[in-house]
């Protein structure tokens, strides 16, 4: 698998043949103590249209996170490794497409850089409402996890079970559940920390919903009905700040009988909406004025 060095870490990542040159580069960004790996599924059903790229966040999957690195751990320092990432690969035309923390990064992302950024839709992401003690046990819990993170856990009959159980509405293969608790046990502790504590302050958490209403990109929310990780009302509250967003809610979609991993449990659905809404744009700008 190929691999570029961006800010001093080491970056894989995965990307299929061009296609169609009129239409966007789809870049998928994963979510916290995942990995491109997810992405997978959803790219075999659009790489036959689209080239898809998918790349490992520094410090997760098989990126690395070194401590000569000059970047932190803020939604907005990853969103500038992708812009170098997008620089690099000479991507003059992406679609983001990016998962729960992954969403905010993408929208970071098409905020620093709109001249490559065609369109966004995030996807089990939502935010911009801060409850301080319901913020201050996610923190916990998740300090709690990074601490337990060792690879000897993969070891222990039905862990790989529990960790899909607690998000995901839909059963799972078990190779999936696998791969949870491999990219769980192998993320770097620093950046696993430093990625959750930085994106759940109260000022990250208040600056996502400027920076979709600044976005003059079209950006779309997909949201899972049952998600209990990013619950819909989280969803719709960051997709109202967006132009696109109205009484019809034209930028809001929720995915039936879903919870917090779509890509996966809703695969076939997020495909047909995700060539719904890239079709629409692109035939959209190229219409005369």
């Amino acid at each position: 698998m190929p691999s570029i060095q961006i800010q001093g870490s080491l970056h894989t990542y995965d990307i299929t043949k061009p296609r169609d040159t009129a239409l966007p580069v789809l870049v998928f960004v994963h979510g916290w103590l995942l990995s491109r790996t997810y992405w997978g599924p959803l790219i075999q059903q659009l790489s036959s249209r689209y080239q898809c790229c998918a790349y490992d966040l520094r410090g997760f999957g098989e990126s690395q996170s070194s401590a000569s690195a000059r970047s932190g751990f803020t939604p907005l320092s990853y969103a500038e490794d992708l812009a170098i990432f997008l620089r690099e690969l000479g991507i003059e035309n992406a679609w983001l497409v990016g998962h729960s923390l992954g969403g905010a990064i993408a929208l970071h992302t098409a905020d620093i850089c709109p001249e490559r950024i065609a369109g966004v839709t995030c996807l089990n992401a939502g935010g911009g409402i801060y409850i301080e003690e319901e913020f201050r046990r996610f923190r916990a819990l998740g300090r709690y996890m990074v601490k337990l993170s060792h690879p000897f856990l993969r070891r222990f009959p039905l862990l790989d079970w529990m960790f899909w159980k607690a998000g995901t509405e839909q059963p799972m293969p078990r190779h999936w559940r696998r791969q949870r608790l491999q990219d769980f046990t192998t993320a770097d502790p620093q950046a696993a920390l430093g990625s959750l504590l930085e994106s759940t302050t109260e000022g990250e958490v208040h600056c996502l919903p400027q920076v979709v209403a600044r976005l003059r990109q079209p950006v779309y929310f997909m949201g899972g009905a049952k998600d209990p990780i990013m619950q819909p009302c989280y969803v719709r509250h960051l997709a109202s700040f967006h132009r696109l967003f109205d009484c019809t809610g034209e930028n809001l979609l929720e995915i039936p009988d879903c919870g917090h991993m779509a890509m996966l449990e809703q695969t076939d659905w997020v495909a047909n909406k995700l060539r719904d809404i890239v079709t629409s744009h692109v035939l959209a700008s190229a219409a005369p004025s």
